[in-house]
């Protein structure tokens, strides 16, 4: 028979571990909750802001794939210099919906559209975020800007947060919070205001 005594420490000592154990749970709960908060928070700091506007182009050109000697698979004044596979990706991805975070057709944010594109067309890696795809690049003004170079735009709270690539004649294509994989114009008043640098990538 175990001794009264010895029944209590062992109880006492049972308990005690489950809340060590409990207390541990609890508290990587907490940290684990507390840096998902923090990543939030972070996150927002550079996340796209949602754009009232009318794009120039938000639907795939059904033209496209017999594009006539006057026009670009985007349906644009045809120039000589276009780069056709360029323009050609760009229509296959408009009026994919945004989605922060996405990476797909089912949905795709603004920095993964200028990667996959520029994967897609150039095979060149970029990183994932907008804010950090300035190391990729060397900053250019906006009179210097030319097709395939990559434009920086800041949000309210003054972070780069948007990326696009442009096109020609201040025309770009992003991702868009308010429609999707779109084609905008730089002269637009938010995209003018907001405007931060443009960049050409590194060779």
């Amino acid at each position: 028979m175990i001794p009264r005594k010895s029944i209590s420490r062992l109880a006492l000592l049972t308990v005690s571990c489950c809340l060590l154990l409990t207390s541990c749970d609890v508290l990587k709960g907490f940290m684990s909750r507390d840096l998902e908060e923090e990543d939030f928070i972070i996150g927002q700091l550079y996340v796209d802001e949602l754009v009232p506007e009318t794009p120039v182009i938000a639907k795939p050109v059904k033209s496209a794939a017999t594009t006539s000697n006057r026009t670009n698979p985007l349906g644009l004044d045809y120039s000589p210099n276009d780069n056709q596979q360029l323009y050609q990706a760009i229509n296959s991805w408009l009026g994919v919906p945004y989605k922060y975070g996405g990476t797909d057709r089912s949905g795709i944010d603004c920095s993964a559209f200028v990667g996959t594109i520029y994967k897609q067309v150039y095979g060149v890696t970029l990183h994932r975020s907008a804010n950090d795809m300035l190391r990729d690049v060397t900053l250019i003004t906006k009179s210097q800007l030319r097709e395939g170079d990559i434009l920086f735009f800041t949000n309210s709270k003054g972070k780069v947060s948007h990326v696009g690539i442009y096109l020609k004649e201040q025309l770009f294509a992003h991702a868009s919070t308010s429609n999707g994989v779109s084609v905008s114009s730089l002269e637009n008043v938010y995209w003018t205001k907001h405007f931060y640098k443009g960049g050409r990538v590194k060779k």
